[in-house]
């Protein structure tokens, strides 16, 4: 009871790491028309944040699988609070600092990029690492709090904005830069334990060689795929399926979407002990796709909207689920197995939107077409969960 009480302080922190995350990730699109209106951006620079953020994310994922063993979880996973308070401080100031305001947007971008990087190479094998019982239902508990994290933001963004104005943008980022900011302290302070001792990790160069690897590797992709395919536009689609404003459609969207999805990993993360791991994900599989067919084939838009929301309650296990699947099948993979994973996650969820875009803009800008293709990436998860349960449903380790 006792140790438990003492590794609160590294849960604790490592929910805020995840705060922090939604944050990072979805505080600057709700400024995207600001920063187009006062500092006269266009929008194909404007369309290259998102893709900054994603990228710089995918660098560091692959980054960490070399430096993160050497300079220790400690260092790096305080370095990743300061630089995502770093990136939100810069986002306040340099616009107006620097000459070309879109600079120092990017600058700001790329440093709470790499800090949102290391929480997802970090944070999950931290916990994994703590002595607590149910480590699957912990892990799903933790990621629900990057669907709080999102909501929080959101709501609170647009309560503040319709407070105080949208002119004040800058005064929110500096409180919203607070979050990691307390979050140093915290990591500064908490007990961090190493998942597996040094020099017993598997090396990339071994993983790759795994078979096993590349299914968990798949299931990461179909996970963010499944998950940010929806999310990122959901509120697009509800404003043309029920022709509503863009706050309405914010809040009935993406928001919504996250509330569904933050339902979902806590409620598998206090059933799990009596739930199987594969069963769960696969039925949460199939929810997605009824869930992507609805919302691309539906004339009625209350339907839509359902498909839209229900899609959040159907991919919420799958990203921590697929995390826990390969700690308990690949207990040598180490910090490089978890920096792929994250690479692998983020491969998918920067891809499936502009997939989505892609294929709807060739449709005429029909958003419902891409919708209707993304289904492909649950139902290819839905085959991987397959192979998985048949091939190494009864192997507990990595197979070379």
């Amino acid at each position: 009871m006792n140790n438990n009480r003492k590794y609160q302080k590294t849960l604790t922190a490592c929910y805020l790491g995840f705060v922090t995350q939604a944050i990072s990730a979805n505080f600057a699109p709700l400024l995207f028309l600001t920063f187009q209106n006062t500092y006269g951006i266009g929008l194909e620079k404007i369309a290259l944040i998102p893709f900054t953020f994603y990228f710089s994310q995918l660098l560091i994922d692959l980054a960490a699988t070399k430096f993160v063993d050497q300079i220790g979880y400690r260092i790096c996973v305080v370095s990743s609070q300061a630089l995502s308070a770093a990136g939100l401080l810069f986002m306040a100031i340099l616009p107006d600092l620097l000459p070309a305001p879109f600079l120092g947007i990017l600058i700001a971008v790329v440093l709470y990029a790499m800090g949102s990087g290391l929480v997802e190479v970090l944070v999950s094998p931290i916990l994994e690492a703590c002595p607590f019982e149910n480590k699957n239902g912990r892990m799903s508990l933790l990621h629900s709090f990057y669907c709080w994290g999102a909501v929080g933001v959101i709501l609170g963004s647009t309560l503040f904005f319709a407070v105080f104005g949208i002119a004040n943008w800058r005064i929110l980022t500096l409180i919203w830069a607070m979050v990691p900011l307390y979050n140093v302290w915290n990591f500064i302070r908490c007990p961090i334990e190493r998942l597996i001792e040094d020099g017993e990790g598997m090396r990339p160069g071994q993983l790759l060689r795994l078979p096993l690897f590349w299914l968990l590797i798949v299931l990461m992709v179909c996970s963010g795929a499944s998950e940010t395919s929806m999310a990122q536009w959901a509120s697009a689609f509800t404003e043309s399926a029920m022709g509503v404003s863009k706050t309405v459609g914010d809040l009935a969207g993406p928001c919504l979407f996250a509330v569904f999805m933050g339902i979902s990993r806590v409620i598998y993360g206090k059933m799990s002990e009596k739930l199987d791991l594969v069963r769960a994900m696969t039925g949460c599989a199939v929810l997605c796709v009824i869930c992507y067919l609805t919302a691309s084939l539906t004339s009625l838009p209350i339907l839509g909207l359902a498909g839209c929301s229900l899609c959040g309650l159907a991919v919420g296990i799958m990203w921590p689920g697929s995390i826990s699947l390969a700690s308990r099948k690949c207990k040598r993979g180490g910090t490089a197995m978890f920096a792929f994973l994250a690479l692998a996650g983020d491969f998918g969820a920067t891809v499936s939107p502009a997939m989505v875009g892609g294929i709807s803009n060739m449709a005429g800008g029909n958003l419902k077409t891409g919708l209707f293709a993304a289904a492909v990436f649950p139902l290819l998860l839905l085959f991987a969960l397959f192979v998985l349960s048949k091939r190494f449903g009864k192997e507990r380790g990595c197979v070379r």
